[in-house]
């Protein structure tokens, strides 16, 4: 009995369109996520990798999709064919099924590792437009729920030995707000 053609779809965010990924493949089951793969913990990744059984076909668009990390990416394939699942990457035609000879190993480092400092780029790119942005005054986290001017106010409230309770409800926060600004 041969085993089934199993796919992995997956994009990094919601507004992304997976409709290009395995397009034209038959499959007989599809896993598909929106999420990134800067680590190996995805929910549907994990449930992809329960099903696979002994004779089944794991297609994938291209390694980028299936790991971001040349240790999980070899970690990934060398469990699913220790259970006896091949490996299909379409964009790069590579195909994995423990039998491999050593140039494909050699394209799969080689691909695995291109795929990590690709990974690393976007980090970097991340960090300095963060940077950039916070240069220029953009706030990020929480909005502040009060102004520097009544930040201050409660301040003076507090050493006026006003409670707490009593200045969070005049100026409609939690008590745990107050909290955080006398830190």
């Amino acid at each position: 009995m041969t085993g089934q053609k199993i796919g992995y779809i997956r994009v990094s965010s919601v507004g992304q369109n997976t409709d290009r990924q395995l397009d034209g493949v038959k499959l007989d089951k599809q896993f598909e996520e929106k999420v990134s793969a800067k680590d190996r913990n995805r929910a549907g990744l994990s449930e992809c990798l329960e099903y696979l059984r002994h004779g089944d076909e794991l297609h994938v668009h291209s390694i980028d999709r299936l790991a971001r990390n040349l240790v999980d990416l070899q970690n990934i394939i060398s469990s699913l064919n220790e259970k006896g699942v091949s490996v299909h990457f379409h964009k790069e035609g590579l195909q994995f099924s423990g039998s491999d000879n050593a140039m494909n190993k050699l394209m799969l480092q080689m691909m695995g590792a291109f795929a990590e400092f690709e990974r690393s780029l976007i980090r970097e790119r991340q960090a300095e437009g963060i940077a950039n942005a916070k240069k220029n005054g953009v706030q990020f986290g929480k909005e502040q729920k009060l102004s520097p001017a009544q930040v201050e106010e409660v301040k003076e409230l507090v050493k006026n030995r006003y409670g707490k309770t009593e200045i969070a409800e005049r100026f409609k926060v939690s008590r745990q707000t107050i909290y955080n600004i006398l830190k």
